[in-house]
């Protein structure tokens, strides 16, 4: 019975992946490529992510530059960045688009803090989810003893503990970031 506690483990994972992709996107007081992940751009009438239609780089701490492959993506990009709604307006270039992060106010960090507290949240709703699902699994199997049962969920537990550990770990840096000036 083992499997299960192995799945959750591997359900835990996919949760802390789910809650980095999340704190990656908040803004900080400098730039990082990954604010642009999950940005939607019209690509011929077709919705795509804007990494598979540019590169984006960080030529200074507070500027992302995003070069398209093809200039007449240009426009498209540029739209999607400002539709998505990060508080920074694209600047289009000849050949690229410059993005300059404008420095937090302390009311900004605040609300973006409380953004991070929120994904905090949501993953651990999704570890007592993983928790709960695996209990039932547990009580459902009629094969095992009740001590073998008290085993695997004690061990389900360490699962979980470690888990919530990792994620206010990260959330706690991610917050200490964005407070930073």
């Amino acid at each position: 019975m083992e499997v299960v506690v192995e799945e959750a483990e591997i359900k835990v994972e996919g949760a802390i992946e789910s809650l980095k992709r999340g704190l990656a996107k908040l803004r900080t007081g400098r730039a990082n490529p990954a604010m642009l992940n999950g940005v939607m751009c019209d690509y011929y009438g077709e919705k795509m992510e804007i990494t598979s239609l540019s590169s984006i780089s960080m030529p200074e701490p507070r500027q992302l530059l995003v070069k398209p492959y093809s200039r007449e993506d240009l426009k498209s990009i540029a739209a999607g960045i400002a539709a998505a709604n990060l508080g920074i307006n694209p600047q289009v270039e000849a050949d690229c688009i410059r993005l300059i992060i404008p420095p937090l106010t302390e009311d900004v960090r605040k609300q973006i803090a409380k953004q991070a507290k929120g994904l905090l949240e949501e993953a651990k709703i999704a570890l007592r989810n993983i928790r709960n699902e695996a209990r039932d699994c547990i009580k459902k199997d009629e094969t095992m003893s009740d001590d073998y049962k008290e085993r695997v969920e004690a061990d389900l537990q360490k699962v979980i503990d470690k888990g919530t550990k990792e994620i206010e770990a990260l959330v706690n840096e991610k917050q200490k970031d964005i407070m930073t000036i």
